[in-house]
Protein backbone atom coordinates (compact mmCIF):
# COMPACT_ATOMS: atom_id res chain seq x y z
CA UNK A 1 0.00 0.00 0.00
CA UNK A 2 2.65 2.65 0.64
CA UNK A 3 4.65 1.83 -2.00
CA UNK A 4 0.87 2.39 -4.58
CA UNK A 5 0.42 5.42 -2.63
CA UNK A 6 3.61 7.19 -3.07
CA UNK A 7 2.94 6.04 -6.98
CA UNK A 8 0.03 8.48 -6.87
CA UNK A 9 1.15 11.31 -4.87
CA UNK A 10 1.36 13.13 -8.31
CA UNK A 11 -1.85 12.02 -9.26
CA UNK A 12 -3.80 15.58 -10.06
CA UNK A 13 -0.04 17.41 -9.67
CA UNK A 14 3.19 15.15 -11.29
CA UNK A 15 4.67 17.02 -14.18
CA UNK A 16 8.21 16.33 -15.99
CA UNK A 17 11.28 18.70 -16.27
CA UNK A 18 13.87 18.44 -19.06
CA UNK A 19 16.42 16.03 -19.80
CA UNK A 20 19.13 17.74 -21.59
CA UNK A 21 19.07 21.02 -19.72
CA UNK A 22 18.05 19.98 -15.60
CA UNK A 23 15.13 22.01 -15.28
CA UNK A 24 14.30 19.57 -12.20
CA UNK A 25 17.05 21.53 -10.53
CA UNK A 26 15.67 24.77 -11.64
CA UNK A 27 12.41 24.30 -9.72
CA UNK A 28 14.20 23.27 -6.89
CA UNK A 29 16.52 26.06 -6.99
CA UNK A 30 14.13 28.87 -7.96
CA UNK A 31 10.35 27.69 -8.24
CA UNK A 32 7.82 26.74 -11.01
CA UNK A 33 7.28 30.65 -11.67
CA UNK A 34 11.24 30.87 -12.82
CA UNK A 35 10.90 27.81 -14.63
CA UNK A 36 8.25 28.37 -16.48
CA UNK A 37 9.52 31.58 -17.67
CA UNK A 38 12.76 30.14 -18.78
CA UNK A 39 11.57 27.15 -20.52
CA UNK A 40 9.51 29.06 -22.29
CA UNK A 41 12.43 31.92 -23.72
CA UNK A 42 14.06 29.08 -25.39
CA UNK A 43 12.57 30.26 -28.49
CA UNK A 44 12.42 27.26 -31.20
CA UNK A 45 11.06 24.66 -28.39
CA UNK A 46 11.86 20.89 -29.18
CA UNK A 47 9.31 18.19 -28.05
CA UNK A 48 11.48 17.91 -24.11
CA UNK A 49 10.76 21.87 -23.72
CA UNK A 50 7.43 21.45 -24.92
CA UNK A 51 6.70 18.56 -22.37
CA UNK A 52 8.54 20.63 -19.65
CA UNK A 53 6.74 23.66 -20.26
CA UNK A 54 3.46 22.33 -19.98
CA UNK A 55 4.22 20.14 -16.83
CA UNK A 56 5.78 23.35 -15.51
CA UNK A 57 2.57 24.78 -16.02
CA UNK A 58 0.08 22.64 -14.76
CA UNK A 59 2.39 22.73 -11.50
CA UNK A 60 2.29 25.94 -11.49
CA UNK A 61 -1.57 26.83 -11.92
CA UNK A 62 -1.86 24.08 -8.63
CA UNK A 63 0.18 26.32 -6.70
CA UNK A 64 -1.72 29.11 -7.84
CA UNK A 65 -4.40 26.95 -6.19
CA UNK A 66 -2.62 26.51 -3.32
CA UNK A 67 -1.37 30.26 -2.79
CA UNK A 68 -4.91 31.35 -3.54
CA UNK A 69 -6.16 29.55 -0.49
CA UNK A 70 -3.17 30.22 1.49
CA UNK A 71 -4.11 34.25 1.54
CA UNK A 72 -7.37 33.56 2.17
CA UNK A 73 -7.13 31.06 5.18
CA UNK A 74 -9.01 28.15 3.38
CA UNK A 75 -7.39 25.16 4.89
CA UNK A 76 -9.95 22.56 5.44
CA UNK A 77 -13.61 23.64 3.79
CA UNK A 78 -14.54 22.75 0.11
CA UNK A 79 -12.89 19.45 -0.01
CA UNK A 80 -14.52 18.24 -2.60
CA UNK A 81 -13.01 20.72 -5.30
CA UNK A 82 -9.75 19.59 -6.65
CA UNK A 83 -6.75 20.83 -5.41
CA UNK A 84 -8.89 22.54 -2.26
CA UNK A 85 -8.41 19.00 -0.41
CA UNK A 86 -4.70 19.06 -0.33
CA UNK A 87 -3.33 20.02 2.89
CA UNK A 88 -1.61 23.14 3.54
CA UNK A 89 -0.20 25.15 6.08
CA UNK A 90 -2.33 27.58 8.29
CA UNK A 91 -2.06 31.50 7.44
CA UNK A 92 -1.28 33.25 10.95
CA UNK A 93 -3.08 36.51 9.25
CA UNK A 94 -5.37 35.52 6.73
CA UNK A 95 -6.84 38.19 4.43
CA UNK A 96 -10.67 38.28 4.47
CA UNK A 97 -12.14 35.85 2.41
CA UNK A 98 -14.32 36.93 -0.38
CA UNK A 99 -17.16 34.86 -2.00
CA UNK A 100 -15.67 35.59 -5.40
CA UNK A 101 -12.60 33.67 -4.52
CA UNK A 102 -13.94 30.12 -5.73
CA UNK A 103 -14.97 31.35 -9.20
CA UNK A 104 -11.89 33.41 -9.21
CA UNK A 105 -9.34 30.83 -8.52
CA UNK A 106 -11.33 28.40 -10.86
CA UNK A 107 -11.45 31.33 -13.80
CA UNK A 108 -6.92 31.45 -13.20
CA UNK A 109 -6.62 27.54 -12.52
CA UNK A 110 -8.83 27.11 -16.54
CA UNK A 111 -6.68 29.27 -18.11
CA UNK A 112 -3.16 27.58 -16.21
CA UNK A 113 -4.75 24.13 -17.43
CA UNK A 114 -5.41 25.58 -21.48
CA UNK A 115 -1.84 27.26 -21.57
CA UNK A 116 -0.41 23.90 -20.20
CA UNK A 117 -2.49 21.68 -22.75
CA UNK A 118 -1.02 24.26 -25.42
CA UNK A 119 2.22 23.46 -25.13
CA UNK A 120 1.86 19.34 -24.80
CA UNK A 121 -0.43 19.55 -27.95
CA UNK A 122 2.48 20.53 -30.27
CA UNK A 123 4.67 16.87 -29.73
CA UNK A 124 4.40 14.37 -32.11
CA UNK A 125 3.40 10.75 -31.29
CA UNK A 126 6.27 9.88 -32.33
CA UNK A 127 8.66 12.47 -30.61
CA UNK A 128 11.84 10.45 -28.97
CA UNK A 129 12.88 12.32 -26.08
CA UNK A 130 12.89 11.51 -22.01
CA UNK A 131 12.47 13.95 -19.67
CA UNK A 132 13.87 12.98 -16.22
CA UNK A 133 11.54 14.57 -12.81
CA UNK A 134 13.11 14.35 -9.55
CA UNK A 135 10.15 14.73 -7.17
CA UNK A 136 12.13 15.45 -4.42
CA UNK A 137 12.71 18.85 -6.53
CA UNK A 138 9.12 20.01 -6.63
CA UNK A 139 8.01 22.43 -4.14
CA UNK A 140 5.06 25.30 -4.66
CA UNK A 141 5.52 28.99 -2.82
CA UNK A 142 2.43 28.26 -1.03
CA UNK A 143 3.15 31.81 1.17
CA UNK A 144 4.40 33.32 -1.65
CA UNK A 145 7.64 34.62 0.11
CA UNK A 146 9.96 33.22 -2.96
CA UNK A 147 11.57 30.65 -1.25
CA UNK A 148 11.37 27.03 0.07
CA UNK A 149 9.77 26.49 3.48
CA UNK A 150 9.20 23.85 5.46
CA UNK A 151 5.63 22.27 4.14
CA UNK A 152 5.51 23.15 0.54
CA UNK A 153 7.65 20.34 -1.37
CA UNK A 154 5.70 18.27 -3.34
CA UNK A 155 5.20 14.94 -1.12
CA UNK A 156 4.48 17.15 1.65
CA UNK A 157 1.82 18.87 0.15
CA UNK A 158 0.52 15.36 -1.31
CA UNK A 159 1.64 12.86 0.42
CA UNK A 160 -0.79 13.37 3.77
CA UNK A 161 -3.62 12.58 1.49
CA UNK A 162 -2.48 9.65 -0.34
CA UNK A 163 -0.85 7.61 2.76
CA UNK A 164 -3.23 8.65 5.39
CA UNK A 165 -1.11 7.27 8.42
CA UNK A 166 1.68 5.41 6.50
CA UNK A 167 3.25 8.71 5.78
CA UNK A 168 3.58 9.53 9.57
CA UNK A 169 5.75 6.43 9.87
CA UNK A 170 7.59 6.40 6.77
CA UNK A 171 11.55 6.99 7.23
CA UNK A 172 12.25 11.06 6.42
CA UNK A 173 15.47 9.70 4.62
CA UNK A 174 13.62 8.08 1.86
CA UNK A 175 14.06 9.26 -1.64
CA UNK A 176 11.32 10.59 -3.22
CA UNK A 177 10.80 8.51 -6.81
CA UNK A 178 12.59 9.60 -10.17
CA UNK A 179 10.63 9.16 -13.14
CA UNK A 180 11.41 9.52 -16.91
CA UNK A 181 8.80 10.52 -18.90
CA UNK A 182 8.13 10.07 -22.75
CA UNK A 183 6.19 10.79 -25.50
CA UNK A 184 3.49 8.60 -23.94
CA UNK A 185 3.25 10.80 -21.10
CA UNK A 186 2.66 13.49 -22.80
CA UNK A 187 -1.10 12.10 -23.86
CA UNK A 188 -1.47 11.78 -19.97
CA UNK A 189 -0.71 15.09 -19.01
CA UNK A 190 -3.07 16.07 -21.35
CA UNK A 191 -5.39 14.07 -20.50
CA UNK A 192 -5.38 15.43 -17.35
CA UNK A 193 -5.25 19.06 -17.87
CA UNK A 194 -8.84 18.25 -20.33
CA UNK A 195 -10.46 16.19 -16.79
CA UNK A 196 -9.53 19.51 -14.71
CA UNK A 197 -10.28 21.88 -17.09
CA UNK A 198 -13.68 20.50 -17.44
CA UNK A 199 -14.62 20.35 -13.44
CA UNK A 200 -13.62 23.87 -13.77
CA UNK A 201 -15.67 24.79 -16.52
CA UNK A 202 -18.50 23.39 -14.40
CA UNK A 203 -17.70 25.11 -11.35
CA UNK A 204 -17.80 28.18 -13.34
CA UNK A 205 -21.00 27.37 -14.92
CA UNK A 206 -22.68 27.01 -11.58
CA UNK A 207 -21.28 29.76 -10.28
CA UNK A 208 -20.86 29.40 -6.53
CA UNK A 209 -20.21 33.35 -5.43
CA UNK A 210 -23.60 34.46 -4.75
CA UNK A 211 -24.41 30.79 -2.70
CA UNK A 212 -21.41 31.59 -0.64
CA UNK A 213 -22.13 35.41 -0.12
CA UNK A 214 -25.44 33.68 1.74
CA UNK A 215 -23.82 31.61 3.95
CA UNK A 216 -21.20 34.11 5.16
CA UNK A 217 -23.72 36.48 5.42
CA UNK A 218 -26.20 33.88 7.36
CA UNK A 219 -22.93 32.82 9.70
CA UNK A 220 -22.35 36.40 10.65
CA UNK A 221 -26.34 36.98 11.87
CA UNK A 222 -26.06 33.98 13.39
CA UNK A 223 -22.87 34.64 15.55
CA UNK A 224 -24.81 37.64 16.59
CA UNK A 225 -27.86 36.11 17.82
CA UNK A 226 -25.75 33.53 19.66
CA UNK A 227 -23.69 36.60 21.61
CA UNK A 228 -26.99 37.81 22.61
CA UNK A 229 -29.33 35.28 23.54
CA UNK A 230 -29.17 31.64 24.87
CA UNK A 231 -28.98 29.14 21.42
CA UNK A 232 -27.99 25.78 20.52
CA UNK A 233 -24.42 24.63 21.77
CA UNK A 234 -21.76 25.79 19.87
CA UNK A 235 -20.55 22.04 19.23
CA UNK A 236 -22.90 21.49 16.94
CA UNK A 237 -22.04 24.12 15.02
CA UNK A 238 -18.53 22.89 14.83
CA UNK A 239 -19.69 19.50 14.02
CA UNK A 240 -22.65 19.91 12.23
CA UNK A 241 -22.30 23.84 10.71
CA UNK A 242 -19.77 23.46 8.43
CA UNK A 243 -20.93 20.36 6.50
CA UNK A 244 -24.61 22.15 6.74
CA UNK A 245 -22.85 25.57 5.32
CA UNK A 246 -21.22 23.84 2.75
CA UNK A 247 -24.20 21.33 1.26
CA UNK A 248 -26.12 24.06 1.03
CA UNK A 249 -23.67 26.53 -0.94
CA UNK A 250 -23.47 23.34 -3.62
CA UNK A 251 -27.38 23.18 -3.47
CA UNK A 252 -28.16 26.59 -3.74
CA UNK A 253 -25.36 27.12 -6.48
CA UNK A 254 -26.82 24.14 -8.81
CA UNK A 255 -30.15 25.74 -8.45
CA UNK A 256 -29.51 28.73 -11.10
CA UNK A 257 -29.59 28.80 -14.49
CA UNK A 258 -25.88 27.75 -15.55
CA UNK A 259 -23.71 28.93 -18.05
CA UNK A 260 -24.95 26.94 -21.08
CA UNK A 261 -21.79 27.49 -23.04
CA UNK A 262 -19.30 26.37 -20.22
CA UNK A 263 -20.96 23.27 -20.12
CA UNK A 264 -20.49 22.85 -23.45
CA UNK A 265 -16.70 23.24 -23.12
CA UNK A 266 -16.77 20.94 -20.47
CA UNK A 267 -18.33 18.16 -22.12
CA UNK A 268 -15.94 18.60 -24.92
CA UNK A 269 -12.87 18.67 -22.42
CA UNK A 270 -14.15 15.42 -20.65
CA UNK A 271 -14.39 13.56 -23.93
CA UNK A 272 -11.54 14.98 -25.43
CA UNK A 273 -9.91 13.43 -21.91
CA UNK A 274 -11.16 10.50 -23.04
CA UNK A 275 -9.58 10.42 -26.48
CA UNK A 276 -6.08 11.40 -24.96
CA UNK A 277 -6.09 8.78 -22.48
CA UNK A 278 -6.98 6.17 -24.83
CA UNK A 279 -4.68 7.96 -27.13
CA UNK A 280 -1.37 7.56 -24.05
CA UNK A 281 -2.67 3.65 -23.86
CA UNK A 282 -2.11 3.06 -27.56
CA UNK A 283 1.25 5.31 -27.48
CA UNK A 284 2.61 3.09 -24.20
CA UNK A 285 1.99 0.04 -25.51
CA UNK A 286 4.21 0.45 -28.62
CA UNK A 287 6.99 1.21 -26.50
CA UNK A 288 9.95 -1.17 -26.33
CA UNK A 289 12.15 0.92 -23.65
CA UNK A 290 12.28 0.03 -20.11
CA UNK A 291 13.18 3.55 -18.39
CA UNK A 292 12.32 4.51 -14.77
CA UNK A 293 8.51 4.09 -16.16
CA UNK A 294 5.35 7.02 -15.10
CA UNK A 295 2.77 4.14 -16.03
CA UNK A 296 4.32 0.59 -17.94
CA UNK A 297 3.22 -1.85 -20.48
CA UNK A 298 3.08 -5.49 -19.59
CA UNK A 299 6.78 -5.61 -20.73
CA UNK A 300 7.74 -2.42 -18.47
CA UNK A 301 8.14 -1.72 -15.01
CA UNK A 302 7.11 1.51 -13.25
CA UNK A 303 9.56 3.53 -11.35
CA UNK A 304 7.33 3.09 -7.99
CA UNK A 305 8.33 -0.53 -7.89
CA UNK A 306 4.72 -1.54 -8.37
CA UNK A 307 3.80 -4.16 -10.54
CA UNK A 308 0.36 -3.87 -12.59
CA UNK A 309 -1.79 -7.03 -14.51
CA UNK A 310 -0.37 -7.69 -17.98
CA UNK A 311 -4.35 -7.05 -18.61
CA UNK A 312 -4.39 -3.26 -17.45
CA UNK A 313 -4.64 -1.42 -20.71
CA UNK A 314 -7.00 -3.56 -22.20
CA UNK A 315 -9.21 -3.20 -18.86
CA UNK A 316 -8.98 0.16 -19.02
CA UNK A 317 -9.44 1.20 -22.50
CA UNK A 318 -13.02 -0.96 -22.33
CA UNK A 319 -13.92 1.79 -18.74
CA UNK A 320 -12.86 4.29 -21.35
CA UNK A 321 -15.12 2.59 -23.94
CA UNK A 322 -18.22 3.19 -21.33
CA UNK A 323 -17.36 6.64 -20.09
CA UNK A 324 -17.26 8.00 -23.66
CA UNK A 325 -20.48 6.56 -24.64
CA UNK A 326 -22.50 7.72 -21.33
CA UNK A 327 -20.78 11.16 -22.03
CA UNK A 328 -22.60 10.83 -25.11
CA UNK A 329 -25.98 9.61 -24.55
CA UNK A 330 -25.43 6.40 -26.32
CA UNK A 331 -25.54 4.36 -22.82
CA UNK A 332 -27.76 5.81 -20.17
CA UNK A 333 -27.82 6.22 -16.26
CA UNK A 334 -29.84 4.24 -14.62
CA UNK A 335 -32.64 6.53 -12.61
CA UNK A 336 -34.30 4.70 -9.18
CA UNK A 337 -37.67 4.97 -10.26
CA UNK A 338 -36.87 3.83 -14.30
CA UNK A 339 -36.99 -0.21 -15.23
CA UNK A 340 -34.16 -1.47 -17.81
CA UNK A 341 -35.47 -0.07 -20.32
CA UNK A 342 -34.82 3.82 -19.94
CA UNK A 343 -32.42 6.05 -17.70
CA UNK A 344 -30.95 9.70 -17.84
CA UNK A 345 -28.86 10.94 -20.51
CA UNK A 346 -25.78 12.41 -19.43
CA UNK A 347 -24.92 14.05 -22.05
CA UNK A 348 -28.03 15.93 -22.53
CA UNK A 349 -27.13 17.72 -19.45
CA UNK A 350 -24.27 19.63 -20.80
CA UNK A 351 -25.77 20.27 -23.87
CA UNK A 352 -29.11 20.86 -22.68
CA UNK A 353 -28.39 22.05 -19.20
CA UNK A 354 -31.17 23.15 -16.94
CA UNK A 355 -30.90 24.40 -13.32
CA UNK A 356 -30.54 21.63 -11.27
CA UNK A 357 -33.29 20.97 -8.03
CA UNK A 358 -32.33 18.37 -5.52
CA UNK A 359 -35.81 17.64 -4.86
CA UNK A 360 -36.97 17.50 -8.23
CA UNK A 361 -34.46 15.48 -9.25
CA UNK A 362 -34.78 12.96 -6.31
CA UNK A 363 -38.43 12.89 -6.95
CA UNK A 364 -38.32 13.05 -10.58
CA UNK A 365 -39.79 15.71 -11.94
CA UNK A 366 -36.61 17.92 -13.28
CA UNK A 367 -35.07 15.02 -13.94
CA UNK A 368 -37.88 13.84 -16.22
CA UNK A 369 -36.27 15.92 -19.29
CA UNK A 370 -33.48 14.09 -19.48
CA UNK A 371 -35.35 10.41 -19.40
CA UNK A 372 -35.69 8.36 -22.40
CA UNK A 373 -35.73 4.96 -23.45
CA UNK A 374 -32.17 2.94 -24.29
CA UNK A 375 -29.72 0.56 -23.54
CA UNK A 376 -28.10 1.27 -19.44
CA UNK A 377 -24.94 1.61 -18.58
CA UNK A 378 -24.05 -2.07 -16.06
CA UNK A 379 -20.97 -1.16 -15.21
CA UNK A 380 -19.60 -4.47 -16.24
CA UNK A 381 -16.14 -2.85 -17.64
CA UNK A 382 -15.29 -1.26 -14.34
CA UNK A 383 -16.63 -4.20 -12.79
CA UNK A 384 -13.97 -6.32 -14.16
CA UNK A 385 -11.14 -3.56 -13.85
CA UNK A 386 -12.16 -3.51 -9.95
CA UNK A 387 -11.93 -7.45 -9.49
CA UNK A 388 -8.44 -7.51 -11.24
CA UNK A 389 -7.44 -4.57 -9.34
CA UNK A 390 -8.50 -5.52 -5.44
CA UNK A 391 -9.00 -3.15 -3.15
CA UNK A 392 -6.66 -0.26 -5.14
CA UNK A 393 -9.11 0.46 -7.94
CA UNK A 394 -10.47 4.32 -6.95
CA UNK A 395 -6.50 4.91 -6.10
CA UNK A 396 -5.36 3.27 -9.37
CA UNK A 397 -8.31 4.86 -11.54
CA UNK A 398 -6.48 8.02 -10.47
CA UNK A 399 -3.13 7.34 -11.70
CA UNK A 400 -4.40 5.79 -14.84
CA UNK A 401 -6.28 9.16 -15.44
Amino acid sequence: MRRLATSLIALTLASPALADTDYSALIAEKGLAAAAAEISSNGALTPADRFALGGVRFLRSVEGVLQARWQSGVTDDMRMLPIFRLPIEENPNPEPFKPAMVSETFARFLIGMGAANKALSGIPDDADFGVTLRFDDIWFDINTNSARDPGESLLDVAGPMLMGWEWAERDPATPGPVVRFDAADAAWLSAYTHVLAGVSEVILAYDPTESIDKVLKTRAQLQALNMTASAAPPFYDDSFGQFADYAYAVIDALDQEPDAEGLKRAHGHFLAMVSENRRFWQLVEAETDNDSEWLPNARQQSAFGIDLPPETGAMWMAVLDEMEATLKGDLLVPYWRLGDEAGINIGRMFTEPARIDLAGWIQGADALPYMEKGRLITGESWGRFEQMMGGQAMLLSLWLN
